[in-house]
């Protein structure tokens, strides 16, 4: 439970709006009452720097007016306010166009960028080892064995090759054509190494080729050196590849620079997965060598082996069948399973080794044949008796695991960061494909036919009864929004951009949280105990469970199955807020579990929070302060003289904080500290949430004793 609640590898978690320990007067004698101010929408994007937090999630109208008024310069718009960016100063202007953001996720993707273009030389068979190293001084290297980038004169720039990549935009060899180095890579734009060369502080770059060693640092995106080189000794003259170290910017970077290791092993893992004859080597290294890390990531059965570790903890309907195939110079691989203890699916597409988060052709044309040919079979077999009866892909697919990756020779993506796949004759192939492994696999066994449409039609009744709760539950206005739960305490505001709901445990923080919340954009919704594990039950046991119904009445949520549209909502901010005990820590896994089965998407679209109250309340004299955890309490004290008098409580609950206090430490946008909770590894959470929330106890047992290191012992609530 640890791994999941604390930092997991597959949920980046961004500190949103903080004021880690802070003091204030006694509330009772100096306490100030908040102004009444309108509600302003600003920019919600927060800077962290040094642990230095400024969020302003809404000001007083006289701070937002000061902030919008206009220059003298800005009420001329001539020529001379044209400006042309220079090289990578683009880069550096506007990071976020390339990267996709300048927080962790960010961070990140400057080390997938470089990883991406060692794994480019793997697939077109030049390279089988790639190290990646995090380093103590917060810089990563990268070593691939490949082909090394070419070092001579480039015609055009006059630069060396080596240089020109580094410091032009749309220089590469991976644009395609007779003179392209590549027949299949996942970079296509030439930027990925100039961007993480211009949002670097400094790089270094080490290539091994024709016996020689070229070696050349930069810093910011220009060279400090010149490209240097010498003769390799004897023994290693055969040495290729190539070496990037870089140090990202602090100038650029609104986190701390600091790299997490489960974040990049489970891109790794993937990778290993997606490139069976690849080997990949992380390690960490740290300035106490009892903490460093290294793994080694091998997996000769690629896709199969993949769908075996995602259904570790299920219990599968047969074995993981799959298929590989080359059609019109498109390479597809494909492997699947149905798991009898699953109510949903886990479809995972990639494309060039690129996880396209967002789907695209390669999965819709997964899915069309999927569905199309087990009806077929399913009525040619006389399994599916009555000729009215179809099955939706949503039955199809339930219990389903399936990955699907396809090397294409010039594939279209969505922007830099590569979220969806839109060639059209992707679809085509593949449905085409998967249909003529499936009718000839399925049957040459019929037992696994039958026990998957047995599987599917199991879903359909199952699909039909949660129909009809689901009509008894309209009738009686449960899904309306005109009928909203009894204890919710909605806000005033009709705006669900600034609207923001919290979910707080029992009635006496319920009571607390309504006294305290600013009324105009602030809701909170009481839960009663512990909410419905909806891992080990289907959807028409959910859909009858009241405080599941509550949620989905008071968020707005739509009915499970069907498009999600974030328009929908009736606050893009839902925060979970519970005790800092094991209670709350398991209200909020159910919470968590909840969301991401019934709707994933409220992670893609940032809608998810987790309120973090204070742990301890130190009083010393007329001032109070708040701590977070221990270490703040530990060096509170240490900052008090030898002789002070103070007094601690530790908050066990919620309710035991007064409306007054907890709207300073807790709800106040100006002072309280949220993590935001994004999915980054998808396959690892669905691992995670299936092996922690589901039926089998040996699986759950394992995850949690693997997580132990990540718990701070000193923490916990014995």
């Amino acid at each position: 439970m640890a791994r999941l609640l604390l930092k997991p590898p597959y949920l980046h978690i961004r500190m949103l709006m903080a004021s880690r320990c802070f003091s204030t007067f006694n509330s009772s004698l100096f306490f100030k009452p908040r102004i009444n101010f309108p509600l302003r929408r600003v920019s919600s994007e927060i800077l962290i720097r040094n642990n230095v937090v400024s969020p302003r999630a809404f000001m007083a109208s006289s701070i937002a007016t000061e902030a919008f008024k206009e220059s003298p310069s800005s009420k001329t718009y001539g020529s001379e306010q044209i400006q042309v960016l220079e090289g990578l100063e683009a880069v550096r202007k506007r990071p976020a166009m390339y990267i996709g953001s300048t927080g962790l996720r960010g961070l990140h993707h400057l080390v997938y960028e470089i990883l991406d273009n060692a794994v480019d030389e793997a697939q077109a068979g030049y390279a089988s080892n790639i190290e990646v190293a995090l380093l103590p001084d917060n810089s990563v290297s990268i070593t691939d064995n490949g082909r090394g980038i070419p070092t001579g004169l480039h015609p055009v720039t006059n630069k060396s090759a080596l240089e020109t990549v580094l410091t032009v935009l749309h220089a590469g060899g991976k644009f395609g054509g007779s003179s392209s180095g590549y027949s299949v890579s996942g970079g296509l734009h030439g930027v990925g190494l100039s961007v993480v060369n211009a949002l670097s502080e400094a790089l270094e770059v080490t290539v091994w080729r024709d016996g020689m060693e070229f070696q050349q640092k930069y810093s910011r995106g220009k060279p400090v050196t010149t490209l240097t080189c010498h003769v390799l000794p004897a023994d290693s003259k055969n040495r290729q590849g190539t070496c990037i170290r870089f140090w990202p910017d602090e100038e650029v970077f609104t986190t701390a620079i600091q790299f997490d290791y489960n974040t990049i092993a489970g891109r790794i893992r993937e990778l290993a997965f997606l490139n069976p004859k690849l080997t990949i080597t992380l390690t960490k290294e740290d300035s106490d060598p009892e903490k460093n890390q290294s793994n080694e990531y091998f997996f000769a059965g690629g896709l199969v082996e993949y769908v075996q570790w995602l259904n570790i903890d299920k219990k599968p309907l047969h074995d993981v069948v799959g298929f590989r195939k080359e059609v019109d110079g498109m390479a597809i691989d494909l492997a699947l399973q149905w798991c009898s203890d699953a109510y949903s699916d886990t479809m995972l597409g990639y494309a060039n080794s690129i996880r396209t988060i967002d789907g695209g052709t390669h999965i819709d044309g997964v899915k069309s044949s999927l569905t199309r040919t087990l009806n077929s079979l399913g009525k040619k077999s006389k399994i599916v008796k009555d000729k009215d009866i179809s099955l939706s892909g949503e039955h199809v697919r339930e219990g389903l695991t399936c990955i699907i990756s396809v090397k294409v020779t010039n594939p279209e993506f969505e922007g830099q960061t590569k979220t969806r796949l839109g060639n059209p004759e992707v679809r085509k192939v593949v449905d085409q494909s998967v249909q003529e492994f499936l009718t000839e696999y399925l049957e040459l066994h019929p037992d696994i036919l039958d026990s998957i449409l047995s599987k599917s039609l199991s879903a359909l009744k199952a699909a039909l009864a949660a129909k009809r709760a689901r009509d008894l539950v309209r009738q009686k206005s449960v899904l309306r929004s005109s009928s909203l739960p009894g204890k919710l305490a909605d806000c005033s505001s009709t705006n669900p951009e600034e609207s923001e709901i919290f979910i707080v445990e029992g009635d006496s923080a319920g009571g607390s949280a309504k006294q305290g919340r600013d009324r105009r954009f602030q809701a909170i919704l009481p839960l009663r105990g512990k909410i419905l594990n909806v891992e080990r039950k289907d959807e028409a046991a959910m859909y009858k469970n009241e405080e599941i119904q509550n949620l989905i009445r008071a968020l707005g949520l739509g009915v499970k199955g069907e498009d999600f549209k974030k328009e929908g909502l009736r606050y893009h901010k839902i925060i979970i807020l519970t005790d800092a005990d094991v209670d709350g820590a398991h209200i909020r896994t159910l919470l968590l579990t909840f969301f991401y089965r019934y709707q994933k998407a409220l992670f893609d679209e940032g809608c998810i929070y987790v309120g973090v109250p204070p742990l301890y309340k130190v009083e010393r004299g007329k001032q109070v302060h708040y701590c977070y955890d221990g270490a703040e309490l530990k060096k509170l004290q240490s900052s008090f003289p030898s002789n002070a008098s103070y007094n601690i409580q530790r908050f066990k609950g919620l309710g035991e904080m007064m409306p007054v206090q907890l709207w300073e430490t807790t709800l106040d946008p100006e002072q309280r500290l949220l993590k935001q909770l994004v999915i980054e590894d998808a396959a690892g959470a669905n691992v995670v949430f299936s092996s922690l929330m589901g039926a089998r106890v040996d699986t759950r047992k394992e995850l949690i004793q693997n997580s132990a290191n990540l718990i701070n012992l000193d923490q916990l609530d014995i």
